[in-house]
């Protein structure tokens, strides 16, 4: 049997911490690990003002800090602003999910990211949104690659995070941590189609 490949993660510029703007504890846990595996401190940059409503924003962040905490990392909260993101999506509310709805939401995110990472002393950043098989890389990158652009000092990392085992690796985390485990991407409009009109809380283990 052929061995996996191992995740050995070749960071822009040989830098040793990294912003990851983070969306969920769920889609991060493999990606931390990752990181803190090859000797790179992630700084977890919890920017998510997409998320509807406020509770459940709480929840994710709630979650996040609770993974960061036990392996001793920093975690930023960049604050709900869920009106302002509001604002900035006006007119695309009836888009599909990975329309330019999504492309301009993790620009507005980004953005957010780059500008801490600039003012902090941050060199490269990247974003777990990139592990999510229901997001596109190509919006990520271009969002990525345009909040990079804005700071003379500030890199996109494009690492793809779904290969080498990660998605099995965040599965099992998942389980390890019982980590709660949303149901919807995050902003009211993804909702749509949904069984329920309401977000689902679902806590693994009964956490």
């Amino acid at each position: 049997m052929a061995k996996k490949a191992e995740n050995i993660l070749e960071v822009p510029g040989g830098e040793r911490k990294v912003l990851l703007h983070t969306c969920c504890a769920p889609c991060s846990s493999a990606i931390v690990e990752c990181l803190m595996k090859n000797g790179i401190t992630p700084l977890i940059y919890y920017c998510n003002p997409n998320i509807y409503p406020e509770e459940e924003y709480l929840i994710r962040k709630n979650e996040c800090t609770r993974y960061a905490e036990s392996l001793g990392l920093e975690i930023v909260d960049a604050d709900y602003g869920h009106d302002a993101w509001l604002e900035r999506m006006k007119g695309l509310e009836d888009q599909p999910e990975r329309g330019s709805r999504c492309l301009e939401c993790f620009r507005m995110r980004l953005e957010s990211a780059a500008g801490y990472a600039h003012r902090h002393g941050y060199h490269v950043i990247t974003t777990t949104l990139a592990s999510s098989r229901w997001k596109s890389l190509d919006q990520i990158n271009t969002a990525g690659r345009y909040a990079a652009s804005l700071y003379d000092d500030v890199i996109w990392w494009d690492r793809n995070w779904r290969k080498n085992g990660l998605q099995e690796r965040r599965n099992r985390l998942i389980k390890e941590y019982g980590f709660y485990n949303q149901q919807y991407c995050g902003c009211e409009f993804s909702m749509r189609g949904m069984a329920h009109a309401e977000p689902r809380t679902e806590i693994i283990n009964g956490r």
